[in-house]
């Protein structure tokens, strides 16, 4: 491996080594070490579960961390236009950041959201893929704007786990939240389970559709797999689902208009995992989420503690899968 941006970039057998060597870091097998090797760790956005889980990887494998953050007191604001008279806010371009960094580190990890205001802009990830152009080192994507391919690998690593049929029905439910919330999760979410050969459904409200782009890589997905993708607002969609994976995220039709998207989304505080809506999928039905979630918003108290909650094995999973990832990038560029 040379990076990880997007999971589906992956070959699906060496994305099932992945998990399968998660699996056994998870039972107690000892991580590889690179003693000498230096992880660096770039976020521009809050994180907790992927900030401990990233220090912890690197711990275990003996690496050197070098962790820096964005924002008041952390790196320089980054310019990613190119051609640009930089009179403005920014003060370092991401060609040189990428560059410096890429200097000091063998794997440099970033996590850089969307800004969340112009969609042509935002779609084309312009930080993540700068310092994946310009790093010379490979670039693991801790969330973009686009993808969380980290949180997926995990995920498909839960699943296995918990013995999960591959060709089981996987329900990825929108639920209501008080902000706009990006698109990356959704998008890993659906583009991992399609590449595992799931029945998957997106159960969303009308308007809350995804990027036609990232759907159409969906349904690819799905076909060269077995699996099956449609798209439901009812909540009969959720019948016989294996896992029901809750996400909020917000309308397109409002992008970068938030006033709007929030007056638009006001009236759909009903869509809230309750015990109701686990009944209606069935008795074997787990529920899923990345992570942080609010409670009695997002999910009701009875389902995230029932027994039918799995989102602390999703987040250990985080440590065992992405350990697995560092591994591979590391011996491939041992063998060179």
């Amino acid at each position: 491996m040379n990076g990880l941006y997007h999971l589906a970039e992956i070959p699906t057998p060496i994305v099932e080594r992945l998990v399968a060597r998660a699996l056994e870091l998870r039972l107690g097998a000892p991580a590889k070490r690179f003693p000498g090797r230096a992880l660096g760790l770039l976020f521009f956005n809050p994180s907790l579960r992927t900030q401990a889980s990233f220090q912890r990887a690197g711990g275990k494998m003996g690496l050197d961390l070098v962790q820096l953050s964005g924002g008041a007191g952390g790196v320089w604001g980054i310019e990613t236009r190119e051609g640009v008279v930089m009179d403005s806010t920014n003060a370092e371009h991401v060609r040189e950041a990428a560059g410096v960094l890429g200097r000091f580190v063998d794997i440099l990890a970033v996590r850089a959201f969307a800004q969340g205001l112009d969609i042509d802009v935002d779609r084309a990830d312009p930080l993540l893929n700068g310092f994946r152009r310009y790093a010379g080192v490979p670039v693991i994507n801790m969330e973009s704007v686009l993808y969380h391919p980290c949180q997926a690998l995990a995920d498909w690593t839960t699943m296995n786990q918990l013995e999960i049929p591959r060709k089981a029905k996987f329900v990825l439910t929108w639920a209501w939240h008080p902000k706009s919330l990006p698109l990356a999760v959704p998008h890993s979410t659906l583009t991992m389970a399609a590449q595992r050969g799931m029945e998957v459904v997106v159960h969303r409200p009308k308007g809350f559709d995804l990027l036609p782009s990232v759907m159409e890589d969906v349904e690819r997905l799905a076909a060269a797999s077995g699996g099956s993708i449609t798209v439901s607002d009812k909540l009969d969609s959720l019948h016989g689902a294996d896992v029901v994976y809750a996400k909020s995220w917000g309308s397109l039709d409002y992008y970068g208009k938030p006033v709007a998207e929030a007056q638009n989304r006001a009236p759909l505080r009903s869509w809230q995992v309750t015990r109701k809506w686990m009944e209606a999928a069935g008795p074997r039905a787990r529920f899923f989420h990345c992570l942080p979630v609010r409670r009695n918003v997002v999910v009701a108290d009875e389902v995230i503690d029932s027994s039918a909650s799995s989102v602390l094995e999703q987040a250990e999973n985080r440590l065992h899968a992405q350990i697995a990832v560092l591994e591979s990038i590391l011996e491939s560029r041992k063998a060179k």
